[in-house]
């Protein structure tokens, strides 16, 4: 049997948000579940991310925003993946996003948002399922 490597992901923090906790938590989580994780700290724009996301190779993205910045930081986010021709990269979005934004984040391409309260096991489950379970991997 042949042994695939892990799968890359990124998972980071968008904008002036500093506050990065979460993010760490998530990013420690994926990797303790068999991910090979790639971490960006606070500071990033969009087309940094998506730069960084293309030169590592990866399969998703992890974004944490708590600014309320989230609708121009995912939109402005899966622009600069489509333009890089990297619209395959999964996105999934975290952070104090309103339950009332998940709609417009989805139709942009974001596979799923967390909020408060989601724990790392619903979080990993949900990137096993976007790229484990349906063979993703660049």
């Amino acid at each position: 049997m042949v042994s695939r490597p892990p799968l890359r992901v990124l998972v980071g923090k968008a904008g002036l948000d500093k506050h990065d906790r979460g993010a760490r938590i998530v990013a420690r989580a994926l990797r303790d579940a068999g991910y090979e994780v790639v971490y960006l700290p606070a500071g990033r724009m969009p087309a940094e991310i998506a730069e960084v996301a293309v030169d590592e190779d990866v399969a998703a993205i992890g974004l944490s925003v708590l600014s309320g910045a989230h609708r121009r930081v995912f939109a402005d986010l899966v622009a600069e993946l489509a333009a890089r021709d990297a619209d395959d990269i999964r996105v999934f979005a975290g952070g104090t996003i309103p339950p009332a934004d998940t709609a417009e984040l989805e139709q942009l391409g974001v596979v799923e948002v967390f909020g408060p309260g989601a724990t790392t096991e619903r979080i990993v489950a949900a990137f096993d399922q976007a790229l484990r379970q349906q063979g993703a991997g660049r």
